[in-house]
């Protein structure tokens, strides 16, 4: 049983399954071309979402801080 131990470990598992050549080459889908859209966004769309998420950020951030009194107004 352990004889043909190395000679096992040294054969590929998949000996047996091996595809003729002309197989082999299958056309997938074409590829999409790139037109420089991210998610179908402009780069001046993509911008304005991340400055519009940063002052989300920011406005939150503020009114924890507000709420939770570690700044405060001065009036």
């Amino acid at each position: 049983m352990l004889d043909n131990l190395r000679d096992d470990a040294a054969s590929s598992f998949y000996e047996e399954d091996t595809i003729p050549p002309e197989e082999a080459i299958v056309a997938g889908p074409p590829r999409r071309r790139s037109n420089g859209k991210l998610m179908g966004m402009t780069p001046l769309q993509r911008f304005i979402i991340a400055m519009m998420l940063m002052v989300a950020v920011c406005a939150s951030g503020t009114m924890c801080l507000l709420l939770t009194n570690k700044i405060g107004l001065i009036f």
